[in-house]
């Protein structure tokens, strides 16, 4: 088993809820919706390409638009490897809280 880091698990789960909206902007801003961490683009796009290069995410180059000054907007999309490895990330969390209660954190010391 890989395990993940928080930061590969939190961009491959913003990737799967955008589904074929998945392009840089719209991750990073879906991060700072759910986390309030805002990536710099330049971490955004080297942690995007680590996960490709490690098989969890493909992407692809949609097509040119004239809104974009004829730049292309890069599409990623979660791959069976990396749904696999979030599955497997959440079963590890699981695993490691089991039997912890909630209380812990209300219990002062």
């Amino acid at each position: 088993m890989k395990v993940l880091t928080i930061h590969e698990q939190i961009l491959l789960l913003a990737i799967w809820r955008l589904k074929d909206n998945a392009y840089g902007v719209r991750i990073r801003q879906s991060v700072a919706e759910e986390t309030d961490m805002v990536y710099t683009y330049g971490t955004l796009y080297s942690s995007l390409e680590q996960l490709v290069k490690k098989g969890y995410v493909s992407k692809t180059i949609g097509e040119a638009t004239a809104e974009r000054g004829g730049r292309r907007k890069i599409y990623y999309n979660v791959s069976k490897e990396g749904m696999t490895a979030l599955k497997e990330a959440k079963e590890l969390q699981n695993t490691l809280w089991n039997g912890i209660p909630d209380m812990i954190f209300s219990e002062e010391k």
